[in-house]
């Protein structure tokens, strides 16, 4: 019995690429919340302002998983393009999905900043700057691309009716936040004067873009919640995705002030630290409202049946943000209570890193995750 179709010469026909990797086809941005999520597991351990025999070992570890990931989903993600261009482009065409393509960028940024932070422990510190230079370049120009690609869409062709704003619109948003939080990093490793003092303030002038971004969406999404009342319940973990901004915001104000005395002249340079401090504290003050809220209101809808979907990665990167933005502010002004927080948050990062990577895992082993999404409600949108 013939298997694939014959051209007239006689050499079998290549199958439509509708059949080719079926495992793929709705294989989404979204999976690279997983890298994320792992990722900042690592970088948030390290980062932590107490020291726990064997933690950097284990976060070492956890960074190479982070890698083994990146590349695993990098490599699908390239099938499903290939293979499935037409579900490609209905993902960026479709208003729900199309904001996770702003992952891929903090997904490269997310792994790039464990080299340089705990990677290097295993691969040297030579190759750990090479890798991260690259992957934070390649991370950057995504992210600064999402966040003006999937924007635009939005306005020209998603075109989201009223009251209809989501925590997933932050996404595309936040990438370069991830940029302004990791590139301090690299500040060092440049020569002094002005290529320093360059990424130094590219990496503030992102941090503008995406807080000034961001304070636009969220109250959009606040009103949604009053006016609407609560998500569906598979979207409800979403709303942790607003502490990203926040928690990324306040890391990256006390990841530039560490560097700013090398980089930039005074006064500038002592600014930079009270800023971190004047910024980071009350910003992280909302940010532990924010928590509490949504945390409620996932408690509300595991109550109503809320099964799990990719969604509960949510939990897993917003919160090791807050845990890194806790752990700057400790490291700045020396009071135990952030470092406490840090602790708690991290416990909380941890714990949620485990439930969904095993019921990710459980998941792809019965195949629930790769197949097509059930069926919703089409969402209301305006007449064009």
């Amino acid at each position: 019995m013939a298997i694939f179709p014959h051209t007239k010469t006689g050499t079998p026909a290549l199958r439509p690429a509708a059949v080719r990797l079926p495992s793929l086809r709705h294989l989404g941005p979204n999976w690279y919340a997983t890298v994320m999520g792992t990722a900042i597991v690592a970088t948030a351990g390290v980062a932590l302002p107490v020291d726990v025999p064997g933690l950097r070992a284990v976060c070492a570890g956890v960074w190479a998983l982070s890698a083994v990931l990146l590349v695993t989903v990098l490599v699908a993600r390239a099938g499903h393009w290939i293979a499935h261009r037409d579900q490609a482009r209905a993902h960026l065409l479709d208003p729900a999905v199309a904001p996770f393509h702003g992952c891929l960028s903090m997904a490269l940024l997310a792994v790039g900043a464990g080299t340089l932070v705990v990677g290097r422990d295993l691969v040297g510190r030579s190759a750990a700057v090479a890798v991260d230079a690259v992957l934070f370049t390649a991370g950057t120009v995504a992210g600064l691309a999402a966040a003006v690609v999937i924007p635009y869409l939005m306005v020209v062709r998603h075109r989201p009716a009223a009251g209809t704003a989501s925590p997933v619109w932050l996404l595309p948003l936040v990438a370069p936040m991830v940029s302004a939080a990791v590139g301090p990093l690299l500040v060092p490793e440049l020569p002094p004067g002005q290529a320093r003092e360059a990424l130094l303030l590219a990496c503030y002038a992102m941090f503008g873009l995406s807080i000034l971004a961001t304070l636009v969406i969220v109250p959009l999404v606040f009103a949604r919640l009053v006016h609407e009342g609560p998500l569906p319940l598979a979207a409800t973990p979403t709303l942790f995705l607003v502490l990203g901004p926040l928690g990324q915001s306040t890391t990256a104000v006390n990841q530039l002030a560490d560097v700013a005395p090398g980089a930039i002249a005074a006064p500038y340079a002592s600014a930079f630290g009270a800023f971190a401090v004047l910024y980071g504290v009350p910003v992280m003050g909302f940010a532990l409202l924010w928590l509490a809220l949504s945390g409620a209101m996932v408690v509300r809808a595991v109550r109503r049946g809320m099964g799990f979907t990719m969604t509960w990665w949510g939990f897993t990167f917003p919160v090791g943000t807050c845990v890194t933005g806790a752990a700057g502010l400790a490291r700045h002004t020396g009071l135990d209570a952030f470092t406490w927080l840090a602790v708690g948050l991290y416990a909380l990062l941890v714990t949620a890193w485990a439930v969904a990577g095993v019921r990710t895992l459980g998941g792809l082993f019965s195949g629930a995750l790769l197949a097509a999404p059930r069926p919703l409600r089409p969402a209301a949108v305006r007449a064009t």
